[in-house]
């Protein structure tokens, strides 16, 4: 297939720069993958279009405040994006200005309280950097980093929160998974009295979910690789939904990649941890995943080619058409879609 299959027209005021200020008054589109039916709803709704015995799979992963502004010694600005934990204090990183920032190049945050020295040049251009600083690296990192917000994204974020799930707790995402951004906690308490069981799974995002997919025949994309992990409670709890005839539902591209990832022929799960580059486009057969909540994406990404492989490419780019059409708000902070 070809990465313009997949393209849309998108007026760039769309594009939603804010989140709203109630987490589940977003606009809700339900889409039936079966046929290509669209209806209009509030995110809210959610919890009555959810049956007793299904459960949902939520991405529990926080977003590492990882940009960080310091000085190099020569005194020029400097800005560090965290992009990897190779151990020992080491990390890869996304460096601005690059040709500035040579191997041996010493830069000071917060005013000395942490230190970093550019130790090489990685593939891509990203550096390799060795950090020093006094006590525990991710609580230095709370003081001095701030939110990595998605390059569309221009305005700025008053409060950090609103780009953290409110169950995000495993800290390690340089970007977060959106989908779950509409849920709040007394909407997650009414799913629960209605006998819909919720269990979590952790992919923490990289910052290549945002590379474009550059070769035009797509299967020749090479897909970026991810952390995740299953608990032993996840794969228990999915089983059951599925042995019990519910619907396994994913909030999110990054949960439904984690279960397709591991999931055995039959559909079944065991705990698991490890690295995933599945790429999911039209063709794909989902072994797991029943429904799926989703934010609207970007064109010609490869997460508008996972939507189209699980709903079928004309009904999602009939559904986007209409989404258009209707003024939905688009990416991060945009309104979402209820796929089953």
């Amino acid at each position: 297939m070809k990465k313009s299959d997949f393209n849309f027209e998108l007026p760039p005021e769309l594009i939603a720069q804010t989140p709203l200020e109630k987490r589940d008054s977003s606009r809700l589109m339900c889409l039936d993958r079966e046929s290509g039916e669209v209806t209009h709803r509030v995110f809210s709704d959610i919890a009555g279009l959810l049956r007793p015995g299904d459960c949902l799979v939520m991405n529990d992963s926080r977003v590492l405040p990882a940009r960080l502004l310091g000085v190099r010694e020569s005194g020029g600005a400097t800005e560090l994006l965290l992009l990897r934990d190779l151990g020992e204090g080491r990390w890869e990183c996304l460096v601005r200005p690059g040709k500035r920032t040579r191997p041996g190049t010493r830069i000071s945050f917060g005013g000395g309280e942490l230190t970093a020295e550019v130790l090489s040049v990685a593939e891509g251009g990203n550096r390799i950097v060795r950090f020093d600083y006094e006590g525990i690296f991710l609580e230095v990192l709370e003081r001095l980093g701030k939110m990595p917000l998605p390059p569309y994204i221009k305005a700025e974020l008053n409060d950090p929160e609103r780009y953290q799930t409110v169950y995000s707790r495993a800290l390690g995402s340089a970007a977060a998974p959106t989908a779950g951004l509409h849920f709040t906690r007394e909407l997650l308490d009414e799913i629960a009295a209605r006998g819909v069981r919720e269990c979590f799974i952790t992919l923490h995002v990289g910052l290549g979910t945002f590379r474009p997919v550059k070769e035009e025949e797509i299967e020749e994309h090479d897909m970026h690789s991810e952390f995740c992990i299953i608990p032993e409670e996840t794969a228990r709890t999915v089983n059951e939904c599925r042995a019990k005839g519910g619907r396994v539902v994913c909030v999110g591209t990054t949960s439904c990649r984690t279960l397709e990832s591991f999931a055995n022929e039959d559909g079944t799960l065991e705990a698991k941890s490890g690295w995933t580059d599945i790429f999911i486009y039209p063709g794909y057969k989902f072994k797991c995943m029943d429904a799926l909540i989703t934010n609207f994406h970007l064109p010609e990404s490869t997460l508008i080619m996972l939507v189209s492989a699980f709903a079928g490419r004309e009904h999602i780019l009939n559904a986007y058409a209409e989404a258009v059409r209707e003024k939905y708000r688009f990416f991060s902070f945009g309104d979402a879609m209820f796929i089953s």
